[in-house]
């Protein structure tokens, strides 16, 4: 856990938020003293219905060509 005074929590609130998202505990402080903890959001997920993610790829037809053919076509063709 990192710990930083109010001052520079203030001045620099989006690194430390950065900081906090990225998975670190950031403890804010005054005179020394922990007032506040920075911590990221839990979010919760959804869970993957596997019969409708199945529905869905069974829907899709196959790739004609190989991946290697398709990558030289993307990178042959005009755009570039």
């Amino acid at each position: 856990m990192v710990a930083v005074n109010l001052a520079e929590a203030k001045a620099r609130l989006s690194a430390w938020v950065a900081r906090a998202e990225a998975g670190e505990t950031v403890s804010i402080t005054r005179r020394g003293k922990p007032v506040a903890r920075l911590v990221a959001a839990e979010v919760p997920r959804e869970p993957i219905d596997i019969g409708k993610l199945r529905a869905l790829t069974d829907k899709m037809s196959m790739q004609t060509e190989s991946a290697g053919e398709f990558m030289r076509t993307l990178r042959d063709d005009a755009r570039y």
